[in-house]
């Protein structure tokens, strides 16, 4: 899993926190490995239909937060190290998209518009301010939805010699305008696209994102923007 504490780390003259053992206690590994296998199973239109019964980790109730209000203001929340963290978050995951595969072996740039950068990192900010590590904590699951379900793209450890303390699931949308041109990309058959053939996605700037402690039983924490 791509990781980008070190990246951070490595420019930054903050004294770091004590390192954790190597090795993570079962349930983290497990958690790792449930994450992307998560949005893959996912097979109905809705995204947010995560059940819960195969979760080691309890019986979880999932709640949406229709409004701001539901979260403190971020301006009160501001971390310099988060910000840091975020800015390069988002810098690897934009890496990330525009390598990604959408389907069986069909190439496609996904791009994300300005705004859309800058309301998930925000989101991101607001969803670490109550962990005790904060935004290093992270394991973020990356998915794009497709049709009737959701491909997994890549899972992200903010800090890979941390155990993580809660997972973030983002779940973005390509703009529902391109859709008529872009279903190819999603069939099982032969490519029809040249080798070295990559084409360019715009995302829309709707997305969700589902928050999951990893050291409690809470409910589930649903954020769509």
């Amino acid at each position: 899993m791509p990781g980008l504490w070190d990246r951070f780390s490595s420019s930054s003259s903050r004294p770091s926190s004590p390192e954790q053992p190597q090795q993570p206690p079962a349930w983290a590994t497990a958690a790792r490995g449930e994450g992307l296998g998560r949005c893959a199973s996912l097979e109905s239109s809705d995204c947010e239909s995560l059940d819960s019964r195969h979760s080691s980790f309890g019986p979880e109730e999932e709640t949406e937060y229709p409004d701001e209000a539901s979260l403190p203001d971020l301006e009160l929340l501001s971390d310099p190290e988060d910000e840091h963290l975020c800015s390069s978050l988002m810098q690897l995951l934009q890496e990330t998209l525009s390598q990604a595969r959408l389907g069986s072996k069909r190439p496609a740039r996904l791009l994300m518009p300005a705004q859309l950068v800058a309301q998930v990192g925000k989101e991101l900010l607001r969803l670490a301010y109550s962990e005790p590590c904060g935004l290093r904590g992270a394991l973020l699951d990356v998915c794009v939805e497709q049709g009737k379900g959701c491909h997994s793209v890549e899972q992200l450890a903010v800090d890979p010699s941390l155990v993580p303390t809660f997972q973030l699931t983002l779940v973005l949308r390509l703009d529902s305008r391109l859709w008529p041109k872009i279903q190819g990309l999603f069939s099982a058959g032969p490519s029809s696209f040249a080798p070295g053939f990559s084409q360019s996605l715009s995302l829309s700037t709707g997305f969700r994102v589902i928050k999951k402690k990893l050291y409690s039983s809470e409910q589930l924490l649903i954020e769509e923007c």
